[in-house]
């Protein structure tokens, strides 16, 4: 297959310090079509995503000097691009702490590579649809509320002129509720309209993207509340629209 072949199909960066799962992996991936590039700790982690265009990051939890959690954490801050732990921790503290830090699916070791690579590819497709649609809009859209900005177009949240740094599923769980004010979203039905019905994981994933807009938006305003709990039914969007 032709490197152009593989750009096509995208480009992983795959995070871990056994060199043999580096290795099975990214001669998997690379069966599949992909670009990979390899990563044996947090360090270098951080120069490959500087250093290539990626798509999608492939990280474990247990490496020298950082940990996948902080490494996790930094890239969240600099790419919008799916990050997906791969690690021999299973117990549900780690868990919620990967979604916690901006982790977008968390599969445990010892894994299927089938599975791994069906999750890779329900991830890609969900973040290239939202890139088209993205694209598509010609028109800038804006839903205001007070000091809050919601740009459809561009694909950020602003308050008082200065930028919410989310992850694009947060943003899109946000742009969900805000644009259906008067309707409450089951966890389940934001899980299907986010990720898709294609895509592995749980309902716990909404759970915790929810508890990360909130608190990123209580940054700014500590005093107003843009998402209400419906206990035992779902969320709302909780502010009306200003002029």
């Amino acid at each position: 297959m032709s490197s152009l072949q593989k750009e096509a199909k995208g480009t992983i960066l795959v995070v871990d310090d056994e060199d043999e799962i580096v290795q099975f992996v990214q001669d998997a991936l690379e069966d599949e079509g992909y670009t990979v590039y390899a990563a044996f700790d947090g360090k270098q982690a951080l120069l490959m995503a500087q250093q290539h265009r990626l798509d999608l990051v492939i990280l474990d939890i247990m490496l020298p000097g950082r940990d996948g959690f902080s490494v996790c954490e930094q890239l969240r801050a600099g790419w919008d691009i799916p990050i997906l732990f791969l690690s021999a921790k299973q117990s549900d503290a780690d868990k919620i702490q990967g979604f916690r830090v901006g982790g977008d699916d968390y599969v445990m070791k010892p894994f299927s590579i089938k599975e791994l690579i069906a999750r890779i590819e329900a991830h890609l497709r969900r973040h290239h649809r939202g890139q088209q649609q993205a694209a598509q809009m010609g028109q800038v859209m804006l839903l205001r509320y007070g000091e809050l900005v919601i740009d459809l177009s561009a694909y950020e949240v602003r308050y008082a002129h200065k930028n919410v740094s989310l992850t694009r599923k947060e943003f899109e769980i946000i742009q969900l509720l805000a644009l259906h004010p008067q309707q409450i979203f089951s966890r389940e039905v934001i899980y299907d309209r986010i990720w898709g019905l294609d895509a592995p994981g749980n309902t716990e994933t909404v759970t915790e993207h929810i508890k990360r807009i909130r608190r990123k938006l209580t940054q700014f305003d500590a005093h107003s509340e843009y998402i209400n709990t419906v206990w035992g039914v779902g969320y709302k969007w909780a502010r009306k629209t200003s002029l």
